[in-house]
């Protein structure tokens, strides 16, 4: 399981262009597994990535594209995608989004996440066998007709302002 703390995200992209690089040779970020959403408003950045979430709604793939690999990440057939968008609309944090046809969602790069090594701040960990597997219920209602994009933001914004309240204020 790849956790994240808030806390730490500068909102760099460092892991975005590693993931991308990794998966296609290419630093081009839209081709990246994780997206890294700046709320400017708030204060906050921090990367959207596969939480390996209790409920697996991606794996409700009509075409049985999506499976469990032995890590518990999601793994991708692209042979089997009959390129419906279902799991699009089903991960209500916007971490699976099509690119080319193809659905992009963490497969934790074979157990060494590129993401966790290229985070020079610490902020994504990549936690194997951590257990107190999330769960994104909370995210799940109403959000099938949202963009992925509005779902990671909504996601964030979450999350964000969770870690802020617990942040001290700054004196000056």
């Amino acid at each position: 399981m790849i956790r994240i703390d808030v806390s730490k995200c500068t909102g760099c992209r460092c892991c975005e262009a590693a993931c991308a690089f990794h998966h296609t040779g290419s630093g081009g970020r839209h081709l990246s597994r994780i997206r890294v959403v700046n709320l400017y408003e708030i204060g906050v950045d921090a990367p959207v990535v596969c939480q390996q979430c209790a409920e697996r709604y991606c794996l409700a793939c009509p075409a049985d594209a999506l499976t469990l690999g032995p890590l518990g990440q999601v793994t991708v057939s692209p042979t089997l995608s009959s390129e419906c968008g279902a799991c699009t609309r089903s991960c209500p944090i916007g971490a699976i989004e099509p690119v080319d046809g193809i659905a992009y969602v963490c497969d934790l790069c074979g157990g060494q996440p590129r993401c966790a090594e290229a985070c020079t701040q610490g902020a994504i960990e990549f936690a194997p066998g951590a257990g107190g597997t999330m769960s994104l219920a909370p995210f799940k209602r109403g959000s099938e007709r949202l963009a992925p994009s509005h779902k990671r933001a909504l996601f964030v914004r979450s999350i964000g302002l969770s870690a802020r309240a617990t942040w001290g204020v700054a004196r000056g």
